[in-house]
């Protein structure tokens, strides 16, 4: 060997002996892992800390990163399975207008978008050594979390893609919430105004990615994302999403809809539908896989979004969870100021908030023992036969029993709202059992709720700013004329009523439908109208109940709380029911105590020993 040759071998021993001190030094070790991009080079090396209590592979550059993918060509906008997207039929007669419109909204079509991934996904990893603890993997797919923006997705912008961690709390100022784990958070804008957000958990750690992604609806009018709901789901492993349907708002302000029709479209269901296709899309990006299902649950506007989704967009999800769906909006927003206004017709007619305490006793009088238990609850108001004359006065009016005024008042507002030239129900009524929650939605306050409110100022009476909603006469022919036509200008938008679910169907979608009795704002019996108006479509209940199901909760108010047992996992009954093939029939409230029956069957007390015990309950036939 030369001399110049035995210098560059000493060299070369040092320079190693350097490394592994450092190394040492700064506890790191193992080799470097390179993730491989679509047609490029390796851009990232990761190396694995083994600091104590932390265990974070750490990407470090090993030069200027340009991706040389283009993600436009490799993401089509298509299901990952071969299910389509097919319009279903369109309304039965059931829910047909029998008038004819002043003028007519354009209902604009389905989404023609398809989504065809084809991009495929190289990564290399030869490991050295054996780690202490498991590693996190931040980047777990073929496209780094803050490479995301650079993903094109039709009409839309990934305006933030960034890696959070725990304790991060979500913007303001409607909802706000704190993550307990780390994600890549990603936010896009789809054209014209459409804003969403998506949280990808990790694919390794004490709190992985579940394979599964959990769309998450609204309430009201929408206007802001339900962060409360995606934390709920990211809790439960699932990469989750929300938006704000296209306007930015208090859920019961609906100024926006002035002027902007384009805005109820988006509201009512293409919003939901686009926030799907491109959460999918960045899923798959991200992951370097699509979720193996995609489930949707909401409530109220959130179980109207539900339902629109199995109408509209068949194949978006595999499961979906309408809880008290307010799906039939051209009727539900007159029928919930019917109670203020029955009750605002004069004096003698307001019911004093001291007396509903004795009127909701009053129906448990009659109705409560009904299911072989005295609880509290009416399991099944159907068949309660409760009169508000038996509380009629007898002497001096008292707080314990009710005046001829207010006994009227009490009989409209359980019986609903009806066409005065046809006699036709327009929309149910309340139920005996749901007296407490009426002071909180108008019903005895000097206002209406504001919801139900806003489609009359914005949209009925959007020309005449001075309206008053006093003014309105629900039972004088002329005025109810007001409230058909909208039904038929503005239905084919904002509802959601169509019985025909046989491409859902066909496709393996199941859905879940569940309803509280003692709603105080969407009438129970309207999800039970629908599901007989499926039932009648598909041809029988047996049929029906292969891929929906319904369940009406007793005691349960507006998407939850009341006298009623504790909420039910309705999630993870129609995962599955998807997965696995199980129907749900009865179901467990979350404290294990009661039971909850497939309609129409009601829950019977059937033991004489502990009343929290579910094998002293039987689901039967009324």
């Amino acid at each position: 060997m030369d001399t110049r040759s035995y210098r560059i071998l000493l060299a070369s021993i040092a320079s190693i002996a350097l490394v592994a001190l450092i190394m040492q030094a700064t506890r790191y070790n193992g080799a470097a892992t390179t993730y491989t991009l679509p047609g490029g080079t390796p851009s990232y090396s990761l190396f694995l800390p083994l600091v104590a209590h932390e265990a974070l592979l750490i990407a470090t550059p090993t030069a200027t990163h340009t991706p040389t993918h283009t993600p436009a060509a490799t993401l089509t906008d298509t299901p990952t399975s071969t299910r389509t997207d097919t319009p279903t039929a369109t309304r039965t007669p059931n829910y047909t207008p029998t008038h004819t419109p002043a003028a007519t909204l354009t209902d604009t079509p389905t989404s023609t978008r398809t989504r065809t991934p084809t991009a495929t996904h190289t990564r290399t990893r030869t490991p050295t050594h054996t780690p202490t603890a498991t590693p996190i993997i931040v980047d777990p797919g073929q496209i780094p979390c803050a490479d995301l923006t650079n993903l094109e997705l039709p009409d839309t912008t990934i305006t933030v893609s960034e890696i959070v961690w725990p304790g991060w709390q979500s913007p303001g100022p409607y909802e706000q919430v704190q993550i307990d784990r780390i994600i890549c958070r990603v936010t896009g804008r789809i054209a014209p105004s459409i804003n969403f957000e998506l949280w990808l958990p990790l694919t390794t750690g004490d709190k992985p990615w579940n394979g599964r992604f959990n769309g998450v609806g609204n309430g009201g009018l929408a206007g802001y994302i339900r962060y409360s709901r995606m934390l709920a789901a990211l809790k439960n492993g699932y990469a989750t999403a929300g938006t704000d349907t296209g306007h930015q708002a208090d859920a019961t302000d609906g100024r926006w809809m002035v002027g902007h029709p384009e805005l109820l479209v988006d509201f009512s269901y293409r919003a939901i539908h686009e926030m799907t296709l491109d959460a999918q899309a960045v899923i798959l990006a991200y992951y370097g896989q699509g979720p193996q299902y995609s489930y949707f649950t909401g409530c109220s506007g959130g179980g109207q979004q539900a339902l629109a989704e199995a109408q509209r967009y068949p194949a978006d999800y595999d499961g979906l969870v309408a809880g008290a769906p307010a799906n039939y909006r051209t009727h539900s927003w007159p029928g919930e100021i019917w109670p203020p206004y029955v009750t605002h017709r004069s004096a003698e007619n307001v019911i004093p908030a001291g007396k509903l305490s004795t009127i909701y006793q009053g129906a448990l009088a009659a109705c409560d023992a009904n299911d072989g238990l005295v609880d509290g609850v009416i399991s099944d108001p159907l068949h309660c036969r409760f009169d508000p004359a038996v509380l009629l006065c007898q002497g001096q009016d008292g707080a314990d029993c009710l005046t001829a005024g207010e006994v009227d008042s009490v009989r409209l507002i359980y019986a609903g709202l009806n066409d005065p030239t046809t006699g036709e129900q327009f929309w149910p009524g309340l139920e005996p059992g749901s007296e407490v929650g009426w002071i909180g939605w108008g019903a005895l306050l000097p206002e209406p709720f504001d919801l139900p409110l806003a489609y009359f100022k914005y949209l009925l009476f959007a020309e005449n700013s001075g309206w008053d909603w006093k003014s309105f006469n629900f039972t004088d022919p002329q005025d109810f004329a007001i409230l058909t036509d909208a039904d038929a200008r503005y239905g084919p938008i904002l509802n959601a009523i169509n019985p025909d679910l046989s491409t859902f169907q066909a496709l393996g979608g199941k859905l879940i439908m569940y309803h509280g009795w003692a709603d105080q704002q969407v009438a129970p019996r309207n999800s039970i109208n629908y599901y007989n108006s499926v039932v009648s479509t598909m041809g029988s209940e047996a049929e029906t109940q292969e891929f929906l199901r319904l369940y009406m909760v007793p005691g349960m108010m507006h998407c939850g709380s009341g006298t009623g047992p504790p909420l039910f996992d309705t999630l993870a009954a129609v995962r599955q029911w998807v997965e696995q093939g199980i129907a749900p029939a009865e179901m467990v409230s979350l404290d294990g105590a009661r039971l909850l029956c497939l309609y129409p069957q009601v829950a019977r007390y059937t033991g004489d020993g502990s009343t929290n015990d579910t094998k002293d309950f039987a689901c039967v036939k009324p």
